[in-house]
């Protein structure tokens, strides 16, 4: 894989600092052992012409490489671990592992993660947010205590780490303002053995130091 550039934002609120998602691409890319440059579009801008001709959508990340542009980020994982044995299995049922596990990642866990942190970090003052917050909780528990079954006496999902190991830690990120994950072991040691590879802390370093140069700049 040649010439791969990162596309996230600029700069952030601080409570979204750590799970913008281009952080998944950037650990991928580490793991994986490619190298990478990043760029960056300002949040004011993600709406314009230049932008949604690489996001339609007018988000993050966007992904470049080999002469071809990607938005989402489970499809550009998949296109990373394509190229890499360290985060695809080469055998054809621990390919098929892995791609049901990314998937349960973005579908079956993110949807009920991401609706509390959205909830909670951007309408926590809101009558209506207070009212579905109960529901939504409760929503991330039954996907808890699932996961927790299935980790307990697991390292990692498919029993090696995968790409879907980067995105099912990225979605337990979502909550990390609550003490949700905490309360399930399994899925509590799992979320820190995978946060503790040095992959994910260059990732992660790299990200929140691209917000924080953004900021003296301006």
């Amino acid at each position: 894989m040649q010439d791969a550039i990162v596309t996230g934002f600029r700069k952030v609120p601080s409570f979204a600092e750590g799970l913008v998602r281009d952080l998944r691409v950037r650990w991928a890319l580490n793991e994986a052992g490619i190298a990478y440059e990043t760029a960056a579009v300002e949040v004011s801008e993600r709406h314009s012409e230049s932008h949604r001709r690489s996001h339609p959508f007018g988000l993050v990340p966007v992904f470049a490489a080999d002469g071809r542009t990607m938005f989402e980020s489970g499809a550009i994982l998949y296109r990373i671990a394509e190229t890499s044995p360290a985060l695809m299995p080469e055998d054809a049922d621990g390919r098929a592992e892995t791609l049901t596990w990314m998937f349960a990642a973005l579908n079956t866990m993110e949807l009920p993660l991401n609706e509390l942190s959205v909830l909670d970090l951007q309408h926590a003052d809101q009558d209506w947010a207070k009212l579905r917050r109960p529901g939504a909780v409760e929503a991330v528990r039954t996907r808890l205590d699932a996961l927790a079954t299935w980790l307990d006496g697991r390292d990692y999902l498919t029993g090696r780490f995968s790409a879907a190991d980067i995105l099912m830690t990225t979605v337990l990120r979502l909550i990390g303002h609550t003490d949700l994950v905490a309360e399930y072991g399994p899925v509590k040691r799992y979320q820190t053995r995978c946060e503790a590879r040095p992959a994910f802390r260059r990732a992660l370093d790299e990200q929140i130091a691209g917000y924080r140069e953004s900021a003296v700049a301006a």
